[in-house]
């Protein structure tokens, strides 16, 4: 049988109340005729009863509420180790379950934070990157408030770092690092061993520095992270050093192993006194011999960029002269349109960027390849466009890499060299497919 609802049992528990009250009219005219004073003192009696009545009904309500009160009060405080029970199935044993469901996920919650914390802190310790977390006091001291393990080795030989101020722990670091954190803004850097010989690069360790600035319950923060990169940056160095030497030993032998075969037959030729192709021979001998001298040349022009040296170049002109040595459609940028930057450098790039689009897009009208000036704020874009088959994402992601390429007698130096040129004039380039096919090469140029 379903349980009373607690409406239904307090109306039981003031029911004696009640019929009393219903009898007070008549007991009150009953009294009049006794005397006034008899009725206040009686009604005052019933009041006071009903009062009493109604405080004891409604007791175990305000002891629940109580309860609840408290157990609301500790899942405030973080402690989930009380519970409240009510005998029934009325309404108020409804609010005691579900204040207890409530309870129960609070615990559940409260469990899983605690292990993604647990995880979280583990990972941060365990990482080979050095954390400094940085806040700026009352008095506008900026100390340290966390160090993991590894900001604690590297920067005071594993002792505790917070609240140490960062003034202090600046001065007992290496110069390069102060330098680098008085720079601001993330930077690479070099920190030669104490005992290291002059020009010995094995004692050399490179940093890398990063930092962001958030803001942490109103209160402004700092994070530097700095990582060990020497390491990775030599295993880079040799894998780079060992794809330099196929690049060259494969055009090396392209070109020397014709050259030696030519040569022995323009010898054997002359020796049997047939001369009459040694001329072709020495045709190929010289073509072959041209193209390495290129290949080495522009290896050699990768590897000693000189720094650009600017000057002022209005675009349109700029432009209009590239067209005379390569086609391609352009709307030609405002008159006034100029740059600061190093006219034969950016001619090569420009020029290997438009070579490229035209290879790719052999099999396109003539006319396809395109190049576009828009003004943005405080940039400049210039792109580049093609209507060739354009690149899959593994072309996209090595395509600016030296030495990386897709043509068969490619040296990998075209791009790279182009982006070279373009991060020197302080840009950036980047290359993305086109919707409707083709390729952009996208180049953005400080611009005032």
């Amino acid at each position: 049988m379903k349980s009373r609802s607690f409406t239904f049992k307090l109306f039981l528990r003031l029911l004696p109340v009640l019929a009393l009250a219903a009898a007070f009219p008549w007991l009150l005219a009953y009294w009049l005729d006794r005397g006034w004073v008899v009725a206040l003192v009686s009604a005052l009696l019933l009041m006071a009863l009903m009062w009493w009545a109604l405080r004891r009904a409604t007791a175990p309500v305000r002891s629940l509420l109580r309860a609840l009160a408290g157990t609301t009060s500790s899942y405030r405080d973080g402690e989930f180790n009380f519970s409240v029970h009510w005998r029934g199935n009325d309404e108020l044993a409804q609010l005691v379950r579900a204040h207890g469901e409530l309870g129960e996920v609070l615990r559940e919650q409260r469990q899983a934070l605690a292990q993604r914390e647990l995880l979280l802190d583990t990972m941060v310790q365990n990482t080979p990157v050095a954390m400094l977390l940085l806040t700026n006091g009352g008095d506008g001291v900026q100390r340290v408030t966390f160090s993991n393990t590894a900001a604690r080795k590297l920067l005071h030989g594993g002792w505790k770092l917070e609240g140490k101020r960062m003034h202090e722990l600046l001065e007992s670091m290496p110069i390069e690092l102060r330098n680098a954190i008085a720079r601001g803004g993330d930077s690479l850097f070099a920190v030669r061993e104490p005992d290291a010989m002059d020009g010995d690069e094995d004692d050399e360790q490179i940093y890398h520095l990063s930092r962001r600035s958030f803001h942490l319950n109103g209160r402004p923060h700092e994070l530097l992270l700095l990582r060990l990169l020497t390491a990775e940056l030599r295993r880079q160095e040799v894998q780079t050093w060992k794809k330099v030497i196929r690049v060259i030993s494969h055009e090396l032998n392209n070109s020397l192993a014709p050259i030696a075969s030519l040569a022995h037959s323009g010898a054997e030729l002359v020796r049997r006194g047939k001369t009459e192709r040694l001329e072709d021979i020495f045709a190929t001998v010289e073509e072959r011999a041209r193209h390495l001298e290129g290949f080495i040349r522009g290896y050699a022009r990768f590897a000693k960029l000189p720094q650009p040296q600017l000057q002022t170049v209005v675009w349109k002109p700029f432009l209009q002269g590239l067209q005379q040595q390569i086609s391609f459609r352009m709307t030609p940028p405002p008159d006034e349109l100029s740059s600061r930057i190093d006219q034969a450098q950016f001619s090569q790039a420009l020029l290997n960027l438009l070579k490229n689009a035209h290879e790719a897009g052999a099999d396109a009208a003539a006319d396809s390849v395109e190049l576009r000036v828009a003004r943005l704020p405080n940039w400049l874009r210039i792109e580049v466009l093609d209507r060739g088959s354009g690149m899959n994402e593994a072309v996209l992601q090595n395509a600016l890499m030296p030495f990386y390429s897709t043509k068969r007698n490619g040296t990998g130096l075209g791009l790279a060299l182009t982006r070279e040129i373009i991060e020197a004039h302080g840009g950036r380039i980047a290359l993305q497919n086109r919707k409707d096919g083709g390729l952009c090469v996208a180049i953005l140029l400080p611009h005032d």
